[in-house]
């Protein structure tokens, strides 16, 4: 007994960690801009930190075999492209916080798109979530007085689109083919979607890198930090965690970015915001009790290391 309550107590550390990296990276992200186009960085942290995840998929002796190769193509192109460098094109803008609290709204998302693609109607206490979730958004938007980084917000809300979309995919990949492993799932689609954002990097006009400390420090810390290190914590989590109760644990991610935003880059929300971004919390939280009462897993979508 006592044996099982130290693991269970090491998951919980390893999942605060992991939520430290993840809120933390959207400051990192946010500032390494200062030295780099959106899309330059979004092709450095996306082909790099696929590399490391082979590595680490080498020396833990997974399957690093390809398999199901089209819909591990469309996985990358939502993932990497749709995901990734709409937000980080978002933080160009727009504030780190807000980003991050925008494109959390995947959850929300997922629970809408699971109804015509899977088939899992929303019912019950899931109302509330999509009330409280559509509200909130409406009050961060506040479209009667549109703000400057009403673009950057509009590219946040649709990279939270994207990784649900990924993440519907992924769950419908994961009925066809059960076995396939989770590390596998997350590098073939971030180092396959990491060639066309390499070519776009590329093809749109960009002043040159600045290769400051701090942008390679900012690098290295997506690399490894929130990439490799951030995936071996979360499946050491999930494997001794209910999915659940893991993925509910994940969502401080963005309290933990408005927080660090607030403090680091003096990013102080409005009261319209804040109401707002209290609302796409009460809902993800909703979404995430609903999920550990139904033991259905909110699919992470671990590839974004965000």
């Amino acid at each position: 007994m006592q044996n099982s309550t130290k693991v269970t107590i090491r998951a919980f550390i390893a999942l605060l960690i992991l939520t430290i990296i993840w809120g933390y990276n959207w400051v990192v992200m946010k500032s390494a801009l200062q030295y780099a186009g959106p899309f330059q960085f979004a092709a450095i942290r996306t082909f790099f930190g696929g590399i490391v995840l082979f590595v680490v998929m080498y020396f833990t002796k997974r399957p690093m075999g390809l398999k199901e190769f089209p819909t591990m193509l469309v996985l990358g192109l939502l993932q990497t492209i749709g995901f990734t460098g709409l937000l980080v094109w978002a933080l160009v803008e727009g504030g780190a916080g807000k980003t991050a609290v925008l494109t959390y709204t995947m959850p929300f998302w997922v629970m809408l798109f699971a109804w015509p693609m899977l088939g899992e109607k929303v019912q019950g206490w899931q109302w509330l979530a999509v009330f409280s979730g559509i509200f909130g958004m409406v009050l961060i938007f506040d479209p009667l007085h549109i703000k400057a980084d009403g673009f950057s917000m509009f590219l946040a809300l649709c990279s939270g689109v994207s990784w649900a979309l990924s993440a519907i995919i992924s769950k419908k990949l994961h009925q066809r083919r059960p076995n396939l492993d989770l590390l596998n799932l997350s590098a073939w689609p971030m180092l396959l979607g990491s060639v066309p954002m390499l070519a776009i990097a590329f093809i749109v006009p960009a002043p040159p890198i600045q290769w400051t400390g701090y942008f390679i420090g900012s690098v290295l810390f997506n690399v490894f930090l929130s990439g490799a290190l951030a995936w071996l914590l979360w499946l050491y989590a999930l494997q001794r965690l209910p999915a659940g109760v893991a993925s509910m644990a994940s969502m401080l991610a963005p309290v933990i970015g408005v927080i660090a935003a607030w403090i680091q880059l003096n990013e102080v929300p409005d009261r319209m915001e804040t109401i707002g971004m209290l609302l796409i919390g009460l809902s993800l939280v909703t979404i995430s009790y609903i999920s550990i009462r139904q033991h259905k897993p909110i699919e992470p979508a671990m590839a974004q290391d965000s």
